[in-house]
């Protein structure tokens, strides 16, 4: 018996020390800020012509959630993972709630600010729900490409599982997101949407890449620190 359970915890930690309820909080405050942040669409440029680059304001901070899905994936596997991923959804879910009911409570005399907050609050539902349906399938995605690569690799070609992943869960997120979110942040042509899309993937996976050395580093502290953790062999 104890050799199965020493199998199954080899190459990921168990959740019972501090770090792990560090990390999901830092993912599920990103992932809020990252909403609301996308509720203004963003355009640089011209560039090229009448041609802009198209995003919202989540563009800012969003990337880093996979960062830290990524730590979360090579540290303590992907069940733990995927809880993280479950409470991030719930506050979610509890924000659009609250903001939505917030919106057609009845404003007080003194409140001037009604429609500057509707004009926030309203798309920021819609903002919602787009990003619990990608970051559902985005998130998942990237915490299973990390644990399989791992189950075949061991600890070896960290890279890759970190940049294989992000490809594929940044392509899903985004994809399932700017499907949902474009009408919201008003974009209406299919061109638009295309670079939306595009630019957002590409982006995020770039930020990936550029942070890697970064995320070395916050893999191997945590993975020296937690005393459950065993490397995979």
């Amino acid at each position: 018996m104890t050799g199965t359970l020493e199998r199954d915890h080899r190459g990921f930690a168990t959740t019972g020390s501090a770090y792990y309820p560090i990390l999901v909080a830092v993912f599920t405050g990103l992932v809020l800020i990252s909403n609301v942040a996308a509720t203004k669409g963003i355009a640089f440029g011209p560039i090229i012509g009448d041609w802009s680059l198209i995003t919202d304001g989540g563009f800012i901070v969003f990337p880093l959630t996979y960062v830290i899905g990524d730590v979360l994936s090579e540290v303590y596997g992907f069940r733990a993972t995927r809880r993280a991923i479950y409470i991030a959804f719930a506050m979610e879910a509890v924000a659009a709630f609250t903001f939505w009911l917030t919106a057609y409570l009845p404003a007080a005399d003194f409140y001037t600010n009604q429609a500057a907050f509707e004009a926030v609050v309203k798309p920021f539902t819609q903002l919602i729900f787009a990003g619990l349906a990608g970051f559902i399938v985005g998130q998942t995605l990237n915490a299973w490409v990390v644990v399989r690569i791992k189950e075949r690799v061991g600890e070896r070609h960290l890279w890759a599982r970190l940049i294989g992943s992000t490809v594929v869960g940044e392509f899903a997120d985004t994809l399932v997101f700017c499907s949902i979110a474009a009408s919201a942040i008003g974009i209406s042509s299919f061109d638009d949407f295309l670079t939306y899309v595009a630019l957002g993937w590409g982006y995020k996976t770039a930020v990936e890449v550029v942070v890697l050395p970064v995320t070395y580093r916050v893999i191997a502290f945590i993975k020296r620190r937690e005393p459950t953790y065993q490397p995979a062999v």
